[in-house]
Parts: structure tokens; C-alpha cells; sequence
């Protein structure tokens, strides 16, 4: 009689020192306005064949270098802080190929609404830090389309057009250490 072995799981901590969770959207068609978010988690869960990421981000904890955009941002026009005070992700769908590129297919919820997400980017093996602990980073990109989540506010330009486009660039950059 055999017995099929059980893959050993591996649990990932975000290091938020060294990692980034960010947005980036187009503003005036003339550059591009960027954010950030200061408190977060997320955990990286490698099962053998099987990776999982799970994470949330206090929307209170968005960073603008203007305190009356900063307070817009929380308001119902946009992230309605007070009745949704996090942004989620989930997925069990990462693939990482050999040369490091990552596909992750998961649900992102924003104001209450959970939509499927693909992000793309890099990911880098496991490597020993100088101080016995174990890293890995995941570094991901996804767009969307804001008023899909509830975040309609825009304003017209006096010569047309919009002072906000409506596609939004999430940017995260995670350092993970094995628990």
C-alpha cells in the first residue's frame, strides 16, 4: 500500500518596510497622478502546485501629498471609507513561469464590489537574507476601470475631455519573509 504525500505549505508574511502598494491614473491627459497606501497585508501561501495570495489595504491610510484630495478620496465619491474601509484581493490562481513573469487571476473588491482581476508582472525565488530569514518578492501590475467599483467622480476640462481617466493602474511591489 502506498500513500500519496502531502505537499509541505509554505506561509509568506509582506514585509511593508520594504514593499509599495500604489495606484497610478492618468490626470488632465497631461501626466500621470500617483498614490499610496500605507497600511496593509497581505500572505503568500505556496502549496507545491498550488499558490495563494490574500491581502487588504486600509483605505484611511491613502497617501497624497494634498489633505483636501486626501479627504476627497475618502468620501463617497470615491473610496467611501466610513461604510468600506478596505480594499481586498484574493486569488489561488498565481503562475509563475521559469523565467520569473507572473500571471495572477483573482477578485478585487472595492466599495463592496468584487470583480475578477488580472495582474502581471515578475516574481523572484526564494533567496536567504543576511540574517538567516527567507525572502521572495511579487511585483504586479493591474488595470481596471474605476467606475466599475463605484468611483464615477470626474470633472469636465473647460475644452472637453475629463480631468480624470477612468482606467487606474494598481501598482504593488510585496517582499515577502517565511514564517
Amino acid at each position: 500500500m502506498t500513500t500519496a504525500s502531502q505537499p509541505i505549505t509554505t506561509t509568506w508574511r509582506v514585509d511593508a518596510v520594504h514593499s509599495t502598494v500604489g495606484f497610478a491614473v492618468k490626470h488632465m491627459i497631461v501626466s500621470t497622478f500617483r498614490g499610496r497606501f500605507e497600511t496593509y497585508d497581505a500572505t503568500l501561501v505556496d502549496a507545491g502546485e498550488r499558490l495563494a495570495i490574500d491581502g487588504w489595504v486600509d483605505v484611511s491610510s491613502v497617501v497624497v501629498r494634498d489633505p483636501d484630495l486626501a479627504a476627497h478620496l475618502q468620501s463617497p465619491e470615491f473610496f467611501d471609507a466610513a461604510a468600506h474601509p478596505e480594499l481586498r484581493f484574493s486569488s489561488s490562481d498565481i503562475d509563475i513561469a521559469e523565467d520569473g513573469s507572473a500571471l495572477v487571476d483573482g477578485e478585487l473588491t472595492i466599495k463592496g464590489r468584487t470583480l475578477p482581476v488580472r495582474a502581471t508582472g515578475s516574481a523572484t525565488p526564494a533567496l536567504e537574507d543576511p540574517f538567516g530569514g527567507i525572502r521572495r518578492g511579487l511585483e504586479l501590475e493591474a488595470t481596471v476601470d474605476r467606475r466599475e467599483y463605484g468611483l464615477a467622480w470626474n470633472l469636465p476640462l473647460p475644452k472637453g475631455g475629463l480631468a480624470l481617466d477612468n482606467d487606474v493602474r494598481l501598482l504593488v511591489n510585496l517582499e515577502f519573509t517565511k514564517v
